[in-house]
């Protein structure tokens, strides 16, 4: 199942304890050591999608702990730094704030989340003219926790949406080498495929739905990783009865999602075209000619509408 939410709780690593030590004889002063500072935590952006679904496991993250001081004012060792690697398209979110930390948007970016408590100071730190024995020490400082929200949006050039069965996740596979399951029936797409043609990643979002954005089929939580992409390719499939329809009922619940989403670049695809009449595409096309600036006919058994979707998407 792919897993594009996460709740965790991450902590960085506990400071070490200081300790109380001295010579061999008493007067000989202190010389106990201080703890160890405890290890950071850090998220690390990756292209990996799957990452996420590391978190249906496991929600709990703590760094190393700092190591306890030694004798003759030897310093513990500080605690190892944890990395939890995240798909890049990540936004953290603080769960009790509700505030947007920051978003992984490149590979390779590190963002500290929570740092390490400082290690307690040993009983040598404690010595002065009025009390040259100390016989106390401290415990290191816990390091910060925070519980927080991972909210994956898929980061595409391209984005394939339309009504489930409208034919994306084949042309998906015909344009890249993405091999996506296909059926003649809704929902054949349970979970966001991407692609990449000419260096653009394509990604093909699961079928909406009347109601998705209230939650119903599959929900809002797919119309989320279409505010990522550049630009929609909006699948119609040649067999339906209403193409208006079925374009305005989309456009309906992407307006609903966020209205952002309308104003982005948009070009049709008219599915499925090798088994719809040349009159009947022609109709298709006077249809949506005010709506959208560009109306393409496509067909997998059909190969100059491949090449010319390819020389499109190559040139946007």
């Amino acid at each position: 199942m792919f897993v594009d939410e996460a709740d965790i709780t991450i902590t960085g690593g506990h400071g070490g304890a200081g300790i109380v030590s001295f010579g061999k004889k008493m007067h000989s002063g202190p010389n106990g050591g201080n703890g160890g500072k405890g290890g950071e935590v850090y998220l690390v952006a990756e292209d990996d999608l799957t990452l996420l679904e590391q978190f249906t496991t496991k929600e709990i993250f703590e760094a190393e702990p700092g190591e306890q001081g030694g004798k003759n004012r030897k310093t513990g060792g500080d605690g190892k730094d944890l990395e939890i690697k995240l798909p890049i398209g990540t936004s953290v979110i603080d769960r009790k704030s509700g505030e947007t930390l920051f978003e992984l948007k490149e590979k390779g970016q590190k963002e500290l989340i929570c740092r390490g408590g400082k290690g307690g100071h040993g009983n040598f730190e404690f010595r002065s003219s009025r009390m040259t024995t100390p016989k106390i020490s401290q415990p290191g400082l816990r390091g910060d926790k925070k519980k927080i929200k991972l909210i994956l949006k898929l980061v595409a050039d391209f984005g394939l949406i339309g009504l489930p069965n409208a034919g994306k996740s084949s042309l998906l596979n015909e344009l890249t080498n993405a091999q996506a399951k296909v059926a003649n029936y809704p929902f054949t797409t349970l979970t966001p495929n991407l692609g990449v043609f000419k260096n653009k990643v394509i990604a093909d979002i699961p079928g909406l739905i009347e109601g998705a954005s209230l939650g119903r089929g599959l929900g809002i939580s797919f119309l989320k990783h279409i505010e990522k992409v550049g630009t929609l390719l909006h699948c119609i499939s040649s067999e339906s009865s209403d193409p208006i329809k079925d374009y305005g009922l989309i456009r309906k619940e992407l307006g609903e999602y966020n209205q952002v989403l309308l104003e982005k670049t948009e070009v049709i695809l008219i599915t499925k075209s090798d088994l719809t009449d040349k009159k009947k595409i022609s109709d298709f096309k006077k249809k949506f000619k005010s709506k959208v600036q560009k109306v393409l006919p496509v067909s997998i058994h059909d190969w100059e509408s491949v090449e010319e979707l390819k020389r499109l998407i190559a040139g946007l």
